[in-house]
């Protein structure tokens, strides 16, 4: 279990996000036409997961913007915004900011919060995802990772980054 907090309240998660180094998980979350993707529908791809609670709050769509600005220049790079959130409720947002180069993916079906260790288990956000990053490179290892201590701060994007 990994401890984080929102607005200063600790709060713990199921488990902890995988280590750097091994295998990534494989996932199985619902895209905007709510068909299924998994890990290894990106095999051959490096892969970016910005885990998130919801894009309906104001970090949350932050981080897909700056991610969605920073996708544009990556190449054999995927970027996969995760949250609990309805496919309908990505394609909405995305839809209203013009964002067209991240890929979304909604935990609502599945186990992803627990395969990755992001998912709330106490708190007001229970059964929503912890803001966290994941890098896997184009062989499926995990490069970076960063479960973001305080739940309103934003992911180290250039971290991240550098890991690609």
């Amino acid at each position: 279990m990994a401890t984080v907090t929102l607005q200063g309240n600790s709060f713990e998660t199921v488990g902890e996000l995988p280590a750097v180094g091994s295998k990534a998980p494989d996932f199985n979350l619902v895209k905007v036409d709510l068909s299924s993707a998994t890990l290894a529908d990106y095999a051959g791809s490096k892969v970016i997961l910005n885990i998130f609670p919801s894009v309906d709050t104001g970090t949350c769509a932050t981080s897909v913007r700056k991610f969605n600005e920073k996708a544009a220049d990556l190449d054999n790079t995927k970027v996969i915004c995760v949250s609990a959130d309805l496919p309908f409720a990505a394609a909405r947002f995305c839809g209203a900011e013009g964002i067209e180069n991240v890929i979304t993916g909604s935990s609502f079906r599945g186990s992803f919060g627990d395969e990755y260790g992001v998912a709330f288990k106490t708190g007001p956000l229970a059964g929503l995802l912890s803001r966290s990053v994941v890098v896997i490179d184009a062989d499926g290892t995990v490069m970076f990772t960063q479960q973001v201590a305080e739940t309103t701060d934003e992911p180290d994007y250039d971290a991240a980054l550098a890991a690609l």
